[in-house]
């Protein structure tokens, strides 16, 4: 099990070439094709009724504007990408959700921007959106960040679908690393018994450790990460909305905390 096609959602932020530049590293590393993908639409997304010559020129010059913009992703995207030979190039004027979602067909591993202010339709890409649409992992990378060794891997584990889920498609990460550490949080319910997982991964030419935290008062998100940090890690696999999206919208939770804060990469699976 490898990742043999990575895809890297593109814009105009230097986050963004950062981004690329570290997709770029894993492709290396796997061996793997890389894709970059963006998507925008332009002001008038749906033709004024009773269109006149002064509307339809708007609307030219609309999409011009966003095929401008796109121009620009795919030139930062080659000048990120490097003189890599396995790499494409994804784009169209239309809503960038969607449009990234029906592209992830083509790919094992989608790399996105921590979630950021709200922008122009071509940043528009929400990571908590992506991850419970996409059916592919999901590779959240913070600001500032263009490299990604993964070689002390730290797994956020409870005993949810999610969490089963997010171990398996990681497998090609935790399979490379030299230290991978389980580690599961006590927020108040009890700490899941790491020992069938850690035996999932040996069985899987893994070889893992598990580590215990008490969230002792303070936020689940903020004691995982706090035990990824103290391992070392640079790579954090966790179940995304293993509670359900609406009830961490309105009362908090480990998926939204990390997409927001999290200081190290996070794959994410649902």
């Amino acid at each position: 099990m490898t990742f043999a096609s990575i895809m890297v959602a593109m814009d105009l932020t230097l986050e963004a070439r950062d981004r690329v530049r570290l997709a770029g590293h894993l492709a290396d590393d796997f061996r793997a094709r890389l894709i970059g993908v963006a998507a925008e639409t332009p002001a008038y997304a749906v033709r004024p009724v009773g269109p006149t010559p002064a509307s339809a020129y708007a609307l030219t010059a609309s999409n011009e504007t966003v095929l401008n913009d796109l121009r620009q992703a795919h030139a930062a995207f080659e000048e990120a990408a490097g003189n890599r030979s396995r790499i494409e190039w994804r784009s169209n004027i239309e809503v960038p959700l969607p449009f990234l979602v029906a592209q992830a067909a083509a790919a094992d591993l989608v790399v996105v921007g921590r979630e950021s202010e709200p922008g122009p339709m071509l940043f528009s890409v929400n990571p908590g959106d992506l991850v419970m649409r996409l059916g592919r992992p999901v590779l959240v990378v913070p600001p500032k960040l263009d490299h990604l060794d993964a070689k002390r891997v730290a797994v956020g584990w409870k005993h949810t679908r999610e969490a089963r889920r997010a171990v398996w498609d990681a497998l090609p990460f935790l399979r490379r690393a030299s230290q991978v550490v389980v580690i599961s949080v006590d927020d108040g319910d009890g700490t899941a018994d790491p020992r069938d997982i850690v035996g999932f991964l040996q069985a899987h030419d893994v070889y893992a450790t598990s580590v215990l935290m008490n969230a002792r008062g303070t936020e689940a998100s903020e004691a995982l990460v706090e035990a990824a940090c103290e391992q070392a890690a640079d790579l954090l696999v966790t179940g995304a909305y293993g509670h359900g999206r609406l009830r961490e919208w309105a009362f908090g939770g480990v998926t939204r905390d990390l997409l927001a804060y999290a200081p190290l990469c996070c794959l994410m699976s649902h």
